[in-house]
């Protein structure tokens, strides 16, 4: 049996089907005889529903080599996608049993896009770039070697003030909170001077609306520890969905001089580098081709063989990966993952989604100029096919 694990729950509609004699009827109106294939098991092949017999049951037909144990689901498309639990009352023979109906569920939306089976002659997945490891909003999951990146950073720019300090953001103090939540930067030029807690664009906070009634304490405190200017500026992690992270801060606290804007830029040019040094420590480039199953315009099944792609994938939401069209250049897409499975063979099945906004809009393009021509084709085979069979 396949070790499954769905991503995100497909929503169904209520199909208003109440009675079992409803159910019976409608999957024999409908799938009888239709291919369809086990949820626990889809490299078990097609399979068919081939007969309805009078007590309400129903007999499957599956490859000889499923063993399942008391019940299984089978799933399809018709207009929409379609799942049958089933439970088994007999085994019959070899991939031959006799169900009865448990559920009949129909998803909510539509299969837009036709999605049809590729070759690695054709094309293939490749350069594979995947992060190590998640960094949680939350900080509780902030990778050692991220942690160790910040420390070393603050020890190399120890200079840059009278006190220098990084750490990761937390919910504890108001400021940092804030910083957290909208990943705008803390920057007063003058603690003495009120005008100095004003925010000078929208990308800084507004002291005097942040702390309100509390900001004369906040000010009598700097000023009583000798403080002269403040700059909390947020470090920014860009995932590869390209989804902004503020999971980290740089203070830096003068007691001899005040800060000016260019020190807040100089702060924010430091940030970009540490970002990219943590990017680095924290994805792992698999440069290896792996077969696409099958595509659509939104999305795509990938077969991954390759080991440390497997030990990467299982754990992370979503991939940054090119797609290579026989004799083109490759076109880098970011696949948010919808489900995996792993045969019994080994082999890792990864379901992505590549619509909306996660993909760069001129690859898109390029990846749609390449899709178009095989998706005309492709109906274009299959209007011959069902002319065929008439």
């Amino acid at each position: 049996m396949l070790n499954i694990k769905q991503r995100k729950d497909r929503a169904f509609d209520d199909l208003n089907i109440n009675s079992k004699e409803e159910v019976f009827n409608f999957i024999k109106t409908f799938l009888y005889d239709k291919p369809l294939l086990i949820k626990s098991a889809p490299d078990m092949g097609e399979i068919k529903i081939n007969e309805f017999l009078n007590d309400g049951t129903i007999m499957v037909v599956t490859h000889p080599d499923f063993i399942p144990e008391n019940q299984f689901t089978l799933y399809g498309l018709l207009d929409k996608y379609i799942e049958i639990d089933l439970n088994i009352d007999e085994t019959r023979g070899p991939g031959y049993f006799k169900c009865s109906i448990n559920k009949l569920k129909k998803a909510e939306s539509i299969r837009k896009e036709i999605r049809f089976k590729t070759s690695p002659e054709n094309v293939v997945a490749t350069n594979f770039k995947i992060s190590k490891q998640t960094i949680d909003v939350s900080g509780f999951n902030i990778p050692t070697s991220i942690k160790v990146l910040l420390n070393q950073f603050e020890s190399q720019n120890s200079r840059l003030s009278d006190i220098v300090k990084v750490d990761i953001l937390k919910n504890d103090d108001i400021i940092l909170k804030h910083i957290k939540k909208t990943g705008e930067t803390l920057f007063i030029e003058d603690v003495s001077n009120p005008m100095s807690y004003k925010a000078l664009t929208e990308d800084f906070i507004d002291m005097t609306r942040l702390l309100a009634d509390d900001l004369d304490m906040y000010v009598k405190k700097n000023i009583e520890k000798g403080y002269k200017s403040i700059i909390i500026s947020p470090v920014i992690y860009l995932t590869d969905s390209e989804h902004s992270i503020p999971f980290a801060y740089i203070q830096l606290i003068s007691k001899t001089e005040h800060f000016n804007l260019d020190k807040v830029l100089e702060i924010k040019d430091l940030i970009f580098k540490l970002i990219d040094r943590i990017r680095d420590a924290n994805t792992v480039l698999v440069q290896v081709h792996q077969e696409i199953v099958d595509l659509s315009k939104t999305g795509a099944k990938l077969r991954i063989s390759d080991a440390n792609l497997k030990k990467y994938i299982h754990k992370v939401k979503g991939f940054v990966f090119d797609i290579v069209f026989k004799l083109q250049a490759p076109i880098t897409i970011y696949g948010d993952v919808k489900s995996t499975y792993t045969d019994n063979d080994g082999e890792m099945y990864v379901g992505v989604d590549f619509a909306g906004n996660s993909s760069r809009d001129d690859e898109m393009k390029r990846f749609y100029a390449m899709i178009d021509p095989m998706i005309k084709n492709y109906k274009s085979k299959l209007l011959k096919e069902i002319k065929a069979l008439k």
